[in-house]
Formats: C-alpha cells, sequence, structure tokens
C-alpha cells in the first residue's frame, strides 16, 4: 500500500507528496528503528464503537471494581490522601511493598535475598530488565508468538529477538537450547509468559516449568518470568499450574518475576511489580529514576488498601466464572461457526484464544475484510518476534460483553470462509 498508512480499517490517511520529518537526520539509531506499534492500532480499535472489538487485552469494563476503589478512597485520611498526591520513593510505597511480599509468600516464592520495587504498569519492569542487561546487538530469546509489548521494549534497546516455537505445554526445550547454543554469549535475556500466555492462551505444564528450569542451569541468561494472568484460572482444579517458577527449586537460574495489577484491579492504575535479587533490584532503582522517578502514589495507596484490606480474593471469585462464561460463549462460537480448517487453543485462563489459520492464508486480508463487516481482532505478526509468520490472530474475549461475543465471531469466521481454498 505505497502512499498510505492503516491507522484503523474506517481512516486511511494519504501521506503520498508529504515531506520527510525535519528531525530524520537527528534521530538515534534507536528511534530510526521504531516502527508504529500494533498496540496503538489496537487501543483505537478497542475503543472504536462500531466495531465488536476482539482486540483489546483489556478487563471488561462493566467487571472494573468502581464501587471497591470508591470505598477504598472514600477511607482514606486527608493526611493519607495529602501523601497520595505527592511525590513517592522510586521502590514504591513502603506499606504496598510490604503486602506485596505477604501476596508473594502466599505463592511460596522465597524472599531471601529478593527485594522489590514497583513499576508503572509490568510494561515498565520490563522494560528495566532490559535497560540494565541489553546493548545493541544483544539477543532476548522469547516464546514465539510473543507479547507485542516485551518485543518493543526489547527493540527500543536495538536488541534482536529471537523466537522459539511453543506446543501445548509450553516453550519447546530441544529448540530452546539449540537457539541458545547457536546465540551463544549474544542471548542476555529469556522472556517467557508462562500462565494464560499472552497472546497463545495456553499455559506451562508442571513438567516443562521443571524441564526448562534444569535445562537452564548455569547458563548465563536472564529468565523474565511474566505473570498477570496467573490469578485469572477459571476452576480451581488449574491452580496448581499456576505456581510460578520463581517458587519452584531454580539454583543456578536467574529469575525476575513481574506482576500487574492491571488485570486483577485496573489497568488504569499503571501498577505492576518486579520481584527479583536485592543487587539487581538496586540496580533497577537507578535506572527507573531516570524513567519516572516513582510511580503514581495514590495508585499505590489504592493497591495497598485492596491488598491489606482482603478485598483481592472476594474480587477474584466475581473475575474467574465471568472469564470462564466469555471463554465458553467465543470457544462455542468457533465451533459453530469456524471451517474445519481453521485451529484453536482451549485456554483455562487468562484473557486470550489463539487462532491458526490454514499455512495459505494471510491474517492481514481476513482482518480487513472482517473490520469492514463489524468485527476486529489482532493478526499473527503482531506477535511473532520476527514480524513475519501471520496465519495466525489472537481474539481477546476479555471485554467483549457476552451477548456480543457469538456475532463478532461470526463475522470473522465468515472473513475466514471467503479466503479458503
Amino acid at each position: 500500500m505505497q502512499g498510505s498508512y492503516y491507522i484503523n480499517p474506517a481512516i486511511k490517511l494519504n501521506l503520498e507528496g508529504v515531506e520527510m520529518s525535519n528531525y530524520e537526520n537527528l534521530y538515534s539509531t534507536c528511534a530510526r528503528g521504531m516502527r508504529s506499534s500494533e498496540i496503538r492500532r489496537i487501543m483505537k480499535l478497542a475503543a472504536d464503537p462500531s466495531l465488536i472489538s476482539f482486540a483489546g487485552g483489556a478487563p471488561g469494563m462493566s467487571l472494573l471494581p468502581v464501587e471497591i476503589v470508591d470505598e477504598l478512597y472514600g477511607g482514606l485520611s486527608t493526611q493519607a490522601k495529602q501523601i497520595a498526591l505527592q511525590y513517592g520513593a522510586t521502590d514504591g510505597y513502603t506499606p504496598l511493598i510490604g503486602e506485596l511480599k505477604k501476596y508473594l509468600a502466599t505463592k511460596n516464592i522465597a524472599t531471601d535475598g529478593q527485594e522489590l520495587i514497583v513499576t508503572t504498569g509490568a510494561q515498565q519492569a520490563i522494560n528495566i530488565i532490559a535497560k540494565i542487561f541489553l546493548n545493541p546487538g544483544d539477543a532476548v530469546v522469547t516464546e514465539n508468538p510473543s507479547f507485542i509489548g516485551a518485543l518493543a521494549a526489547f527493540k527500543s534497546y536495538e536488541a534482536d529477538t529471537v523466537g522459539v516455537p511453543m506446543d501445548d505445554e509450553g516453550i519447546i526445550i530441544p529448540k530452546l537450547l539449540e537457539t541458545l547454543d547457536r546465540l551463544g554469549s549474544k542471548a542476555k535475556i529469556l522472556y517467557l509468559t508462562p500462565y494464560f500466555h499472552n497472546p497463545a492462551g495456553i499455559i506451562y505444564s508442571a513438567s516443562r516449568k521443571r524441564q526448562l528450569l534444569d535445562a537452564l542451569k548455569g547458563k548465563k541468561i536472564v529468565v523474565i518470568e511474566d505473570d498477570p494472568y496467573g490469578e485469572l484460572y477459571f476452576d480451581d482444579a488449574d491452580k496448581e499450574l499456576t505456581i510460578p517458577m520463581k517458587a519452584m527449586p531454580h539454583e543456578g537460574v536467574t529469575i525476575c518475576y513481574v506482576g500487574s495489577f492491571a488485570k486483577i484491579l485496573s489497568p488504569g492504575m499503571r501498577l505492576g511489580w518486579l520481584y527479583a535479587d536485592a543487587e539487581l533490584i538496586d540496580k533497577c532503582q537507578l535506572a527507573k529514576q531516570s524513567m519516572d522517578a516513582c510511580s503514581p502514589v495514590i495508585a499505590q495507596m489504592l493497591a495497598y488498601e485492596f491488598l491489606s484490606k482482603g478485598k483481592l480474593p472476594i474480587y477474584l471469585e466475581t473475575l474467574r466464572p465471568a472469564y470462564k462464561r466469555r471463554a465458553s460463549t467465543m470457544l462455542d462460537a468457533l465451533k459453530e461457526h469456524m471451517p474445519k480448517d481453521v485451529n484453536w487453543t482451549i485456554p483455562k485462563g487468562g484473557f486470550y484464544v489463539w487462532i491458526t489459520l490454514p499455512e495459505y492464508m494471510n491474517a492481514s486480508d481476513v482482518f480487513q475484510k472482517s473490520c469492514e463487516n463489524g468485527a476486529a481482532f489482532v493478526i499473527g505478526s503482531a506477535f511473532d518476534p520476527a514480524g513475519i509468520k501471520n496465519n495466525c490472530m489472537r481474539l481477546a474475549f476479555s471485554s467483549t460483553p457476552e451477548e456480543k461475543i457469538t456475532k463478532g465471531i461470526e463475522i470473522i469466521a465468515d472473513a475466514v470462509k471467503s479466503f479458503i481454498k
């Protein structure tokens, strides 16, 4: 589409004849390598009221804890509110750090030699780790597919992102070891999202996690264990699958455990955390100081009240069945409307279903036709570390009202059928 760039399906901007930026020769090599982020298009699509959107990986609007937040803020003293509106410590609001450590202890994560920093979303935690470890030309090994935001963070430090395929139990260990051997000392970080994976929707088996830790023992690579969805299992029988690798014996493996309030309280509060070796956290504080000095104290104070007053378990009891119903509705609709040559994952929690189309099919073509008819999703190449493989799509069931899911799937399925050979 030379001369054109799609902002969203309904708006096409003609850029022919537009002069290059006056700053092009002044940009850093990092900035020159930046490309328009798929996240921006996701957010535009998620907010477009004319579309049934399965694009944004956000909590359902009707499920956000508005009344709980009102109650928590209303219960604060004037002095507490004054503190909440002030600057805070770089590592985070001290009472919240204490509550987060208690919370992590319930997951059996050891505290010896470990420390915690509160971050402005889990995205910042990933960015900080990238900042302190990556030089231009270093490699980050990820699952393929992988989370868009993490890929963007790694690429912003001019790192190469190298994807390793997964199966239904997690990253494929022989392929991972082959990749690490090939990259050698160039590989600095291994980024994993083992719990209700974004975008693939799978959860690692206990045996795959043990195999992974055994395979990584003694290797000089930093593991980022990203866990924003682990609390959102649909059935209690699957809770054991959410035990973090950080809580398992992992001597000889450096694990930076990343969590978030985005899916279990509010994404708008922009709060995450990073739990790692104390030495690393000290360096992370220095990196964070150059980014934003401190995360919003008012959000941290509300999160502290949320945890300390025991609101999290109660709130999760409303979220889990709601997301399970939405996932079931989507899966039923896929089974009814998708052609037989299309496959998809069956999530046990989280927000996503990952669709695999026939190899010859281009998800961008399906996307365009589907959007024209009123339903949106995210194309697979956005999640490919190489940005190439594009016969897949991510459907998020989390933020779409149940009564619209079946219709949206029917629209997407009709678009798929139009390209079936």
